[in-house]
């Protein structure tokens, strides 16, 4: 099978018991996808579509494994576990690679060890409210909290919003309680059934509740405002705070696998990104933002959010836990 880079081709590989030509036929075999987040959430359902996807396009089929829960440390440590032999790949967001080691004293993998392939997209996310709450605009919310504090609760999947919403709490003045989830497909659930009012998710889980009356948004995560939703603010119009902790998911490999396996994916996934009706259908009109960096390129973007989640911790007071 031809590779998407004449160059990579004529790499050998040490160390994980690749040979050039071992190299020239992967895949050989189906390939693990551990994903860190629960089935039916945004994340899920996009990798069961580039699954299919790359298995038309490679031979192969990719086959998903969910492992979610402990803040998505779980996934992290199947994926770090695994054998580095390209048999192995794993989707995961910032928290277990740039973020949990800020908020958790030890971990059971070491973060900055994992083979960095390529960054998937940017998740746009917004705050919404069961219809039952007869509320519109984020004033209304804290008018609501505020008439009965301690009685709402709120849900996000994503960690550094989480923190966001801990401080907007604090300086709006409300109380309402988190309720944790182990993915968004869980939380709108729980939304769904009145459970927990209020939440903050990708907006791919969000459109048809949205369209239907069942939710109200209030406001977005994203810098500017979503071209699906015109209307509905950004966190800084709605809230005044600033908010640079944007979700986002990307592929990676167990610590020690060969560049040519990791080169040779982020080829292949690029150019699916690059098809107009795979990344309009899939991702934009989802509320994804593509990106497909190179392997390079993801590493220092991975590197870069480390520092940054680092100093929105100790900005929040968080300690390790």
């Amino acid at each position: 099978m031809k590779w998407g880079i004449a160059a990579i081709a004529l790499t050998v590989v040490f160390g994980a018991g690749f040979t050039t030509a071992q190299a020239q036929n992967y895949p050989s075999k189906p390939v693990r996808v551990i994903m860190s987040s629960s089935a039916g959430g945004t994340s899920d359902i996009f990798m069961w579509v580039l699954a299919d996807e790359l298995h038309k396009r490679i031979g192969q089929p990719f086959i998903l494994e969910n492992r979610p829960g402990g803040s998505f440390n779980i996934g992290a440590r199947a994926c770090a576990e695994a054998a580095p032999d390209g048999y192995t790949v794993c989707m995961m967001s910032a928290e277990p690679v740039a973020f949990n080691q800020y908020l958790f004293k030890t971990l059971p993998f070491d973060p900055t060890a994992f083979v960095p392939i390529t960054q998937f997209f940017y998740l746009t996310q917004m705050m919404v409210v069961s219809a039952e709450l007869n509320v519109r605009t984020i004033p209304e919310l804290v008018a609501l909290s505020k008439a009965k504090p301690g009685t709402l609760s709120y849900a996000t999947a994503a960690v550094p919003t989480g923190v966001f919403l801990e401080r907007w709490k604090t300086v709006a003045g409300i109380d309402m309680v988190r309720v944790p989830f182990r993915g968004g497909g869980e939380a709108v659930t729980s939304l769904l059934n009145g459970a927990t009012p209020v939440g903050f998710y990708g907006i791919a889980n969000l459109r048809e509740l949205l369209e239907g009356g069942k939710l109200h948004g209030l406001m977005v995560d994203s810098l500017k405002r979503s071209p699906l939703y015109p209307d509905i603010p950004t966190i800084e119009q709605a809230t005044g705070l600033t908010f640079n902790g944007r979700s986002w998911f990307g592929l990676f490999a167990p610590p020690g696998t060969p560049a040519t396996i990791t080169q040779r994916l982020q080829v292949e996934i690029a150019q699916i990104f690059a098809r107009d009706d795979f990344s309009k259908k899939h991702m934009i009109e989802r509320g994804l933002e593509p990106v497909a960096s190179t392997p390079e390129e993801f590493g220092r973007f991975v590197n870069r959010d480390r520092v940054w989640s680092e100093q929105i911790i100790k900005d929040s007071g968080l300690q390790p836990q």
